[in-house]
């Protein structure tokens, strides 16, 4: 069984139409090789993936100026740029709900770590 595969999701690509996310959905991204074997850059628009990625989200982190938080879930792209009715946008720690705020480099970037499987994880 293969270990789990990093998708980095975020940009303008994650802005203009990118859905939400959270632990335990099933996914599948369009995707090109990022900085290792097993991590990803999603692409949705200008660049031709090179393969699909479709698994179980076991994990998601935010990367900001200060590293990796990890977050209950990715907001849509529309709630993170201020136009979802219905969500806010905003991030909460993984294990504690709590709101957070994250500093960003750039655009926002998250890593979404994918059983390629789908099963779920035994905690």
């Amino acid at each position: 069984m293969p270990d789990p595969v990093v998708v980095l999701v975020g940009g303008w690509e994650h802005q203009c139409c990118g859905p939400a996310v959270e632990i335990g959905d099933v996914v599948e991204y369009g995707v090109v090789p990022a900085d290792g074997a097993r991590r990803f850059d999603e692409v949705r628009h200008d660049t031709v993936r090179t393969q699909t990625i479709r698994g179980r989200v076991v994990e998601l982190y935010a990367v900001g100026v200060g590293g990796r938080v990890a977050i209950e879930r990715v907001p849509s792209g529309s709630a993170l740029c201020g136009s979802d009715e219905d969500d806010d946008g905003h991030l909460e720690a993984r294990w504690t709900g709590q709101p957070i705020a994250v500093e960003w480099d750039a655009d926002e970037e998250f890593e979404v770590v994918v059983d390629p499987y789908g099963k779920p994880r035994r905690q």
